[in-house]
């Protein structure tokens, strides 16, 4: 699905939505659980949280757009340090994009040094797995290599 589609979906859907909504249907619109959404809000990720008399939580619109911001970034694989900063530099119209950028440079980097470790990883996986007969003989140079690394 194009992006400007799936944007347009959820902004038809918000359009439509009666604000303040309760959790589960905040958790619903932003694509995330509840669970998760408590979660988020006790690590400070969302502003203050309107209640009702009944001390049930309502969240606005605002929040919702937040909630969807976070559940992007850590689908990109941002950890939750990074995108409190993240969250910081979205809400401050006087950030510098370089601010930004630095960021998501630092963890495209550690993606890469993660990758490479992987790819590392896996060629030694494939050479011991070309090593191993895979016949009814015990002997294996998988688990050999396993206890003597």
């Amino acid at each position: 699905m194009k992006p400007g589609l799936l944007q347009s979906t959820a902004q038809d859907r918000d359009n439509t939505v009666r604000w303040p909504v309760p959790i589960g249907t905040a958790a619903s619109l932003s694509g995330i659980s509840p669970k998760m959404l408590r979660h988020y809000e006790s690590l400070g990720l969302l502003g203050r949280v309107a209640r009702t008399g009944s001390n049930y939580r309502q969240y606005s619109l605002t929040d919702v757009h937040t909630l969807r911001f976070i559940r992007r970034a850590r689908d990109l694989g941002f950890g939750l340090d990074a995108i409190t900063e993240l969250l910081g530099l979205w809400q401050n119209r006087r950030r510098s994009s370089a601010s930004v950028k630095k960021v998501a440079q630092h963890h495209l980097d550690e993606l890469d040094r993660r990758i490479e470790q992987m790819q590392s990883m896996r060629r030694s996986l494939q050479a011991l797995l070309c090593a191993c007969p895979g016949d009814d003989r015990p002997d294996c140079p998988i688990l050999d290599d396993l206890a003597h690394p």
